[in-house]
């Protein structure tokens, strides 16, 4: 078992920034993928980006290239999601997720365990 817990989330300013944690527990945290997802109201649960279980390697969605950027530390088993210059598009819940196969997927059905989630609010 995996346990998920986000903070970080909150309201900013267009423009401005924001960085997600997702502190985890249990399994060794070295040994699964992380990826970051959204939803807003209305719509499917979107895929932003995923990091390696070393963290060497990193995808992206195309809509925030340039402006978010996924890391990790293991010595604190934390990961992490950099936002920068938001848009009132970004406004959404964001959650982390662990994919203990190491896929660095990006969808959705391919992560095994998830945070309760963080709202983020922009606004203009």
């Amino acid at each position: 078992q995996v346990q998920l817990v986000e903070s970080g989330g909150g309201l900013v300013q267009a423009g401005g920034s924001l960085r997600l944690s997702c502190a985890a527990s249990g399994r060794t945290f070295s040994r699964y993928a992380m990826g970051w997802f959204r939803q807003a109201p209305g719509k499917e649960r979107e895929f932003i980006a995923t990091i390696s279980w070393s963290g060497a390697s990193t995808d992206y969605a195309d809509f925030v290239k340039g402006r978010f950027t996924i890391s990790r530390d293991s010595a604190k088993n934390t990961a992490y999601q950099r936002m920068n210059s938001l848009e009132r598009e970004d406004a959404a819940v964001y959650y982390c997720a662990a994919d203990i196969a190491q896929r660095r997927a990006t969808r959705v059905t391919e992560y095994d365990y998830w945070s309760q989630g963080t709202q983020v609010t922009v606004s203009s």
